[in-house]
């Protein structure tokens, strides 16, 4: 029999849930909701990840300068995470700790912008960060909604925040090759046909073609047609069932250098609230740059690789 105790520490607990989640940061804020959001007591820490020069030119009144380029990997592999030392400099340096409500915004200037802001805010989840946004159409959508712009640089007093990297989100090359060769999770190339096909492939890139039973979920579906305007959570959630796994798998989302699957992955985890979805923040950079010919599908036969190669070859050194 349920006693009164029972019944109250029951209670209890699920008033403590509801409140986590009613104050819980939404992935996505409107422009108007970040502008009334900078006005409250706990202020969000807006962070923008454009160019300096962009950035001088006029900016969300506030927002520090946190350039796309330094969170990510070296030239040989861009999607690489970047050493945890560089890592925590960096959010240092923005002043950020885990109480930090973190705000991203770029450009908004079209889909694949989008993936530079999914993967900073995945970045910063990776590093402890629980309280993170998304500016929804970026500076784009802030300018056409008449919001303010400044181009005041703030100051920011540094943190000693120490972050420790949260792997549940994170899926290593060892990690997906045991997901290969077990068939135990759901891999999900996040990239457009002609890239999912082996048609082409980026040229950090060793070879074209797809991980052996991977799903394609091209990351351009996740946005209104025809904008750069993510879509609502119960759009996410339809677009979410797309993906075939079975229960208690993980979700491995990939693409050339994990920029495209941070978008697949905000999509699927923040936004539809699938559990257990990481990002091979590597991708098919790092997958085909193993030393032994790693284990893929939809590769091109050797006379068309090499054509390809020759293709490309030309136009490096003619144009």
């Amino acid at each position: 029999m349920t006693t009164f105790r029972q019944l109250a520490v029951a209670s209890a607990l699920f008033a403590s849930s509801w409140l986590t989640a009613a104050h819980a940061a939404q992935p996505l804020l409107s422009p108007a909701e970040l502008a009334s959001a900078q006005q409250s007591a706990a202020a969000p820490v807006v962070l923008d990840i454009r160019e300096p020069k962009l950035y001088a030119e006029g900016h969300i009144p506030g927002a520090l300068n946190a350039p796309y380029g330094k969170w990510r990997g070296p030239a040989t592999n861009p999607g690489e995470l970047p050493d945890l030392p560089k890592l925590t400099a960096l959010v240092q340096s923005l002043g950020l700790t885990p109480a930090t409500h973190a705000v991203v915004v770029s450009t908004g200037a079209d889909a694949t912008d989008f993936g530079a802001m999914a993967r900073v805010y995945w970045s910063l989840k990776v590093l402890g960060l629980k309280d993170l946004s998304i500016v929804n159409g970026g500076m784009k959508t802030w300018v056409a909604e008449g919001q303010p712009v400044s181009t005041q640089a703030p100051q920011v007093q540094a943190s000693s925040y120490q972050p420790v990297l949260d792997e549940s989100l994170i899926a290593t090359r060892d990690q997906v090759r045991s997901h290969v060769d077990l068939s135990n999770a759901a891999l999900v190339d996040s990239r457009p046909d002609a890239f999912y096909q082996g048609k082409t492939r980026a040229p950090a890139a060793k070879l074209s073609g797809t991980l052996p039973g991977a799903q394609q979920l091209d990351f351009n579906q996740w946005f209104v047609k025809g904008t750069a305007q993510f879509v609502d959570p119960a759009t996410a959630r339809q677009i979410a069932q797309k993906v075939s796994r079975k229960d208690g798998q993980d979700t491995v989302a990939f693409c050339n250098t994990g920029h495209w699957a941070a978008t697949d992955w905000f999509g699927l985890s923040e936004m539809a609230g699938l559990p257990n979805v990481k990002l091979y923040a590597g991708s098919m950079v790092d997958w085909t740059q193993q030393p032994d010919a790693p284990a893929m599908e939809n590769q091109p036969g050797r006379a068309e690789s090499l054509a390809y190669d020759a293709k490309q070859w030309w136009q490096r050194k003619f144009k």
